[in-house]
C-alpha cells in the first residue's frame, strides 16, 4: 500500500507540475480542430473556381484539414514532453506497418482507389451513372467508399475498389440519348401510313433537327396478332429518368395519333371453347387463343 501510495503521490506532483503544459496542448488541439475546419471550407471555396471536379475538391480540402489537425496533434503531444513516445510510435510503426498493411489491404484498396476516382473526368458528382446492378446519381466519392442515389431515394454505397475495377455507364457525359420504342398494329393498317404518321409524331414532339438526328422506323416481325415495329429517336437528356420520361411521352403521343386515325394496336384475346353434347368440366374445355 505504501509503495502504491508514493507512487499516487508522485503522479498527483507530476499533474499538478504540468497543469498548465496540459492546458496549452488542450488549446492547440481546439485551435487546429477548427482551423482544419476553416481550412475546409475555404480551400473548397476557393477551388472550386479553379477546379471543376467536385471531388477533386473535396479530396484536396480533405487532406488539407487533416494535415493541418494532424500538426495541431503533434505539437500537443510535443507540449506535453510526449517526444520519447512520439519517437516509439515511428519506430515501431516501420515494423507495424507491414502487419497493417497486409491486415489492412482492403481498406488502403479502397484509398487509393478513392484517390483514382476522385481525379478521373470521365466520372464526377452529380452525373447520373450505371455500374454493378445500380443505377443513380453520384452523390459522394471519399477515400472509402462510393455513395449513389438511385432513382427511388435510395442509397447505395459501393467500396471503390469494385468501381474502380468494373465497368460504369455515365449518362451525364453527353446529352444526347436514344430511345427505342416497340409497338404493333393490325395486319389489315396501311403500314406506310403508320410509317409516316409515327414519325411526323415522333418528329413534333421531339424535335430531331436541333440535334442533327433522324427519326428511325423499321418493321421487324410478323407477329402472332400484329406487325411489329421498332422506331428509334434521339432526345435531349442527361440521365436516366429524362429517358424513361420522354419514352413514356412518345408512347403516349403515338397512341393518342393511331386512335385518331383508327388505327388499332391489337392484344391477345382468350375465349373459351364448350365442346357439343358435354358437361363444364374444366378438363375438357379447348383453351385457344385468337386475335
Amino acid at each position: 500500500m505504501d509503495k502504491i501510495t508514493n507512487k499516487l503521490e508522485i503522479w498527483k506532483d507530476i499533474f499538478i507540475k504540468n497543469i498548465p503544459n496540459i492546458a496549452i496542448a488542450l488549446v492547440v488541439i481546439f485551435i487546429a480542430y477548427f482551423a482544419s475546419r476553416a481550412i475546409n471550407t475555404f480551400i473548397t471555396k476557393n477551388l472550386g473556381k479553379k477546379i471543376k471536379q467536385e471531388s477533386v475538391r473535396n479530396l484536396v480540402s480533405r487532406v488539407a484539414s487533416a494535415f493541418i489537425f494532424l500538426t495541431g496533434l503533434y505539437l500537443a503531444m510535443t507540449i506535453l514532453k510526449f517526444d520519447d513516445t512520439l519517437k516509439a510510435i515511428i519506430s515501431a510503426a516501420g515494423v507495424s506497418g507491414i502487419v497493417i498493411g497486409l491486415a489492412l489491404q482492403g481498406t488502403l484498396s479502397n484509398t487509393i482507389s478513392g484517390v483514382v476516382l476522385s481525379f478521373r473526368e470521365n466520372l464526377n458528382i452529380g452525373n447520373w451513372i450505371e455500374t454493378n446492378g445500380f443505377s443513380g446519381q453520384v452523390i459522394d466519392i471519399n477515400l472509402n467508399y462510393f455513395v449513389i442515389r438511385e432513382a427511388d431515394n435510395n442509397m447505395v454505397v459501393i467500396p471503390n475498389k469494385t468501381i474502380l475495377e468494373n465497368p460504369f455507364k455515365n449518362y451525364s457525359l453527353t446529352t444526347k440519348m436514344r430511345i427505342s420504342i416497340t409497338c404493333g398494329v393490325e395486319y389489315g393498317a396501311d403500314l406506310e401510313k403508320v410509317e409516316s404518321l409515327t414519325k411526323e409524331v415522333i418528329s413534333t414532339n421531339f424535335n430531331q433537327n436541333e440535334l442533327n438526328k433522324n427519326v428511325e422506323f423499321y418493321y421487324t416481325e410478323f407477329g402472332d396478332s400484329s406487325i411489329n415495329f421498332l422506331c428509334r429517336f434521339w432526345v435531349d437528356s442527361k440521365n436516366a429518368l429524362e429517358k424513361l420520361k420522354a419514352k413514356s411521352d412518345a408512347i403516349i403521343k403515338i397512341k393518342q395519333a393511331f386512335d385518331k386515325e383508327n388505327i388499332s394496336i391489337p392484344f391477345p384475346m382468350r375465349t373459351l371453347e364448350i365442346l357439343p353434347n358435354q358437361s363444364l368440366d374444366i378438363h375438357k374445355v379447348a383453351d385457344k387463343e385468337v386475335s
